[in-house]
């Protein structure tokens, strides 16, 4: 529906919908092409019906001229006319009137062209006042031999107009609305039948949204443009189920590991508040300073994680990983020994933070898990910049090394040596090499845990 108001000079415009304006863009386009079509074909009925007319006219003197030919000029009988034509002159050649029809006696000649043809025929146009309301006439003449003597038999009819005759101009007008009305009724079933995909793509989404974001829009039979439309609807559904289920893990995950940290504060201040007096608060405040760290950790990890899973941008630059372990050794504190085996010029594209970050991660892991040693190797292979971290200690049986890599999943032994970490750093760590377009997996070892992070060279 269009809806047009007027207030304070602004007029407002309420769109019609798509099925509808298509239609009117068909219509008016139809209007336009037939109206064209008409105006084009207009002067060629003019010629055909003048050729029409012409010949009709040409019949009276044709037959008259061979009476003339026979009778004239002793037996000369007066002109009969037809229905056809009731303007025709018999001239002599001299240019004077010997017979005439009722409507022309008296007047002079309304031409005078002779014809030269061997044919004996002329045709012409006659332009005159002398004939009430005609001031064109068709003129069709027949020489008539007369004893040597060249006589000149004239029919006339009056010229067609423009607009050919009054009925024409109403009957095409007609026929264009009516072909333009019959496309617009085509052009609307059709563009009804091209969208009731559109409109059950789009009912199907709504009732997806609304109840399980797992469905996805039926794919059309056809590769053509609705089956893309509903081949990027069920790839935005995906990633909005991605985006849902991201949130839904994000708050999962913040109850489920929030709740342990703030429940032991809470204790710990409850005891201390039985007994205000016999209280050590400044151990009590210690640990829960401790408590605080480490909920101050889970909450960074937590949306670290968010982030990578979001898919935030990061930086791309040349980075050496031989440098990037380097600066990471050195920055760390005393711990285990760490043995790095680095082979130099190891260039990879990346974020020098977020691999930091991993690297970071995966030598936390082995430091809880180390017996003694950790090693670092930095090497290539096949095209990809390899990064090795390993620790002497008991390592991982095969059935869980995909699971450590899981939120929150910390092994028994894990929380034997230390239960201060929040089960996200390997999380972390993966979504990291994921980001990088890279792996970070679990090898077989002779001994301990062989992470292996697999990230693309910089192309030479």
């Amino acid at each position: 529906m269009i809806t047009w108001f007027r207030g304070d000079g602004v007029i407002v415009f309420r769109r019609w919908s798509v099925r509808r304006r298509l239609t009117l863009a068909a219509l008016l386009s139809a209007l336009a092409g037939y109206g064209a079509i008409a105006l084009l074909v207009t002067p060629i009925m003019h010629t055909v019906a003048t050729g029409f007319l012409t010949e009709q006219a040409a019949a009276d003197p044709r037959r008259i001229a061979f009476v003339v030919e026979r009778d004239a000029p002793a037996r000369l009988r007066p002109v009969a006319v037809t229905e056809g034509t009731d303007l025709i002159q018999v001239v002599d050649e001299e240019g004077r009137i010997r017979q005439a029809s009722s409507r022309l006696t008296g007047q002079p000649p309304l031409s005078t062209a002779t014809a030269t043809g061997a044919d004996a025929r002329l045709t012409t146009t006659s332009c005159t006042n002398r004939v009430p309301g005609v001031h064109c006439l068709i003129t069709v003449g027949f020489r008539a031999n007369v004893g040597g003597r060249p006589w000149m038999v004239y029919a006339y009819t009056p010229e067609l107009p423009w607009y050919i005759s009054p009925a024409y101009a109403p009957a095409a007008a007609l026929g264009v609305l009516l072909l333009s009305a019959l496309t617009a009724f085509v052009a609307w079933l059709a563009v009804r039948k091209a969208l009731a995909p559109v409109s059950a793509i789009k009912d199907e989404l709504a009732e997806i949204t609304a109840t399980d974001l797992k469905r996805r829009v039926p794919r059309g039979a056809h590769r053509d443009e609705l089956d893309d439309l509903a081949r990027t609807v069920n790839e935005t559904l995906d990633r909005l189920e991605h985006a849902v289920e991201q949130q839904r893990r994000f708050a999962s995950d913040a109850s489920h590991d929030l709740r342990s940290p703030v429940a032991a504060m809470r204790t710990q201040v409850e005891e201390a508040m039985l007994a205000p007096k016999e209280t050590d608060w400044p151990g009590t405040g210690e640990r829960l300073l401790g408590s605080l760290d480490h909920l101050q950790s889970i909450v960074a990890d937590l949306l670290t994680l968010a982030r990578l899973e979001a898919g935030v941008p990061a930086r791309r630059e040349p980075v050496d990983l031989s440098g990037l372990v380097t600066d990471e050794l050195r920055r760390r504190r005393e711990g285990k020994r760490v043995e790095a085996r680095l082979r130099l010029g190891v260039p990879a594209e990346g974020d020098a933070l977020r691999l930091s970050r991993l690297l970071a991660n995966l030598l936390d892991n082995a430091e809880r898990h180390a017996d003694t040693m950790i090693t670092v190797t930095v090497g290539e292979q096949d095209g990809q910049a390899v990064l090795e971290v390993l620790d002497d200690g008991a390592g991982i049986v095969p059935d869980q090394r995909e699971a450590v890599f899981r939120r929150f999943t910390r092994l028994a032994a894990s929380r034997r040596r230390d239960a201060g970490g929040t089960g996200l750093g390997l999380s972390i760590a993966r979504e990291i090499a994921e980001a990088h377009k890279g792996t970070l997996t679990i090898e077989p070892s002779e001994h301990g845990a062989r992470f292996v992070l697999q990230i693309p060279l910089i192309s030479s």
